[in-house]
């Protein structure tokens, strides 16, 4: 069958490009192996949908840790005020929280995929619900697309694949293996916003428990490149949760001893404040033993490791512990730590970073500068954000820009 325009993957680039590109009166088919649009966005953001971020272009920019610059004219064409409208116009009302993160009001990412799915209908988009396979270059120009059960042509093409993050969701690495049989070269493929494995083995005693309202640091040889309020978990493989994929964005080169994370059990206490705290508590409970004081101060499963790093004896009367011991506890629950011994499989990331060469695709269409017809859209190329909705800005900006030049 021909059509104007084929979009493999149906995602929030390639549903993005779609609407946009049938919008100019094109004849638009989404090649969909999953069949049904938008699987990973119905699990984004704990199933929240975590839309954009509401911040201008320059903020943007700084949110972009790889190849930015390559960005920046999707990011004028199509900013997040834009999105923002877009999905107004569609029906779903949009709210704006903490960091300037943008949500449905209804919490509900659902309603995110079903304005565009209803988008698509509106604009007639066909939906094959088939497998990509492979795609039909002539003479340097992309003509099409094959599947697991029928040839599809078109004038032009569009990867919108995804990464290799969330395979279960379709995003399986198809893309980046469609690129390199176009000629394109594919960068390392790494996780980002990933759980991350320590060398700690007290992390597995501690599996299971969640932290609110704690500071995260990340140093880089002992230079501080990360430092965010907010939650995590451990796990019996390391930590995980929103600040630790925030975090892990920021490890680019895994080294052994390199990244370590210090965690502010008592953010909202300075040294000297949480001393005086403990030595109150001390006071309470003169007679107890050192195991059994920390009861008001500390989730009771991380007392035992807390105990023992700290080095006191657990069975001391707390009446008997020294000033230096007091303040060294007080150093450890401002700075317990971490040291990061790995990413978790790529296939646990929300995002992957590395992709295809943003050097061989034309920023301002979207277009492949080896093979004419040939257009790549969000996380298959090689650019990813932040947390924080930076990254599904990218995929609705270089989809939008791709929809366009379709």
């Amino acid at each position: 069958m021909q059509y104007d325009s084929i979009i493999i993957g149906g995602g929030a680039a390639g549903a993005v490009a779609a609407i946009t590109a049938a919008g100019y009166g094109r004849k638009v088919a989404v090649i969909e192996q999953n069949g049904k649009i938008g699987k990973k966005l119905r699990i984004t953001g704990k199933g929240r949908c975590n839309v954009t971020n509401c911040c201008d272009i320059e903020e943007l920019m700084k949110n972009i840790p790889v190849n930015n610059r390559f960005l920046y004219s999707s990011f004028s064409k199509f900013p997040p005020q834009s999105v923002m409208d877009f999905f107004e116009q569609a029906g779903v009302p949009l709210k704006v929280e903490r960091g300037n993160r943008v949500f449905p009001v209804s919490d509900k990412a659902v309603d995110i995929v079903t304005a565009l799915e209803n988008e698509m209908k509106k604009n007639n988009v066909r939906l094959i619900k088939e497998k990509a396979v492979g795609l039909i270059i002539n003479d340097g120009i992309c003509c099409g697309v094959v599947t697991d059960k029928a040839q599809y042509s078109s004038e032009t093409v569009l990867i919108a694949t995804g990464g290799a993050s969330y395979p279960l969701t379709g995003s399986t690495g198809d893309g980046y293996r469609f690129a390199q049989l176009a000629g394109h070269k594919i960068t390392p493929i790494v996780p980002s916003l990933v759980p991350l494995e320590t060398e700690e083995k007290y992390c597995s005693d501690l599996n299971g428990l969640a932290l609110k309202n704690v500071s995260v640091t990340l140093t880089d040889k002992n230079k501080p490149v990360f430092c965010e309020l907010g939650e995590m978990s451990f796990t019996f493989f390391g930590v995980t949760g929103p600040l630790i994929l925030t975090a892990s964005s920021r490890i680019r080169n895994m080294e052994k001893d390199r990244y370590k994370i210090l965690i502010d059990l008592k953010p909202g206490l300075s040294e000297e404040k949480l001393d005086k705290r403990i030595q109150r508590d001390f006071t309470e409970m003169s007679n107890s033993e050192f195991r059994g004081a920390l009861v008001k101060l500390l989730p009771s499963k991380l007392i035992p490791v807390i105990v023992k790093l700290s080095g006191i004896v657990p069975d001391i009367r707390v009446n008997q512990i020294t000033k230096a011991q007091r303040l060294e506890l007080v150093r450890l629950i401002k700075k317990f730590p971490l040291t990061i011994s790995d990413f978790r499989p790529v296939e646990e990331a929300i995002v992957t970073s590395g992709g295809v060469n943003i050097k061989e695709v034309d920023p301002k269409t979207m277009e492949s500068k080896l093979v004419k017809g040939l257009y790549f859209a969000g996380e298959v190329l090689d650019v990813d954000g932040y947390t924080g909705g930076f990254n599904l800005q990218i995929a609705f900006s270089t989809g939008y820009v791709a929809g366009e030049n379709l």
